[in-house]
């Protein structure tokens, strides 16, 4: 059992690569689950709709809440079931985004968001999570020839990104691995298949 995050600031093309891995993986008969954040069940794609499209504006707290519902309610419907019966997990976007967004971006504090986020996923840890790395300016001008419709989140000015930025670039730990996502997209394919393919051997050989 594999559990792979890929995060980023707005534009890195997170949703892009895991589609791309999620084929590669199913390419070599190896069962994969996808799951976005927040989002993947009824009652995380409702938190999904208020936290990025409500009309009227809402507090940092309040939008951590939202997201540590969806997460809480995915990891014990979804992720845990899948890794418990063998199953790749490939998350675009984990418990790093709420310590980029949340805490970076919004200002709350690290601890308590620390302690929150740890009950909501049960302890649960990636065994791989890959950040992406562009600069906001890079990340808007994508969204912008994508003709990408922008919510809540993305329509924060350019201060609040570089700090999720700012917050991605500095993020370290176990399994964490830092990608520059400026570069062609089949470099960034080809690094992240290699990372990916590190951590699962290491997983089939029963080592965590």
């Amino acid at each position: 059992m594999t559990f792979i995050v890929v995060e980023g600031p707005e534009g890195a093309g997170k949703s892009t690569l895991v589609r791309w891995l999620a084929d590669r993986f199913q390419g070599e008969g190896r069962p994969v689950v996808t799951v976005r954040e927040p989002g993947g069940t009824p009652v995380a794609e409702a938190a999904r709709k208020v936290v990025l499209h409500f009309p009227q504006e809402l507090a940092p707290a309040e939008e951590l809440f939202l997201f540590l519902l969806a997460r809480a309610h995915v990891v014990r419907t979804v992720i845990r079931p899948a890794l418990e019966a063998g199953q790749v997990v490939l998350a675009d976007r984990f418990e790093l985004s709420t310590m980029a967004y949340q805490v970076a971006g919004g200002g709350l504090p690290y601890d308590e968001v620390v302690r929150a986020n740890r009950l909501a996923t049960g302890g649960l840890v990636p065994d791989l999570t890959l950040v992406l790395d562009v600069p906001v300016a890079l990340g808007r001008e994508r969204q912008r020839a994508a003709r990408k419709v922008q919510d809540r989140i993305e329509r924060q000015d350019d201060a609040f990104h570089r700090r999720v930025l700012d917050a991605y670039r500095t993020a370290r730990g176990p399994g964490v691995v830092h990608i520059d996502a400026a570069q062609s997209k089949k470099v960034v394919q080809d690094a992240a298949w290699r990372e990916v393919m590190t951590v699962t051997a290491l997983s089939t050989r029963g080592v965590s």
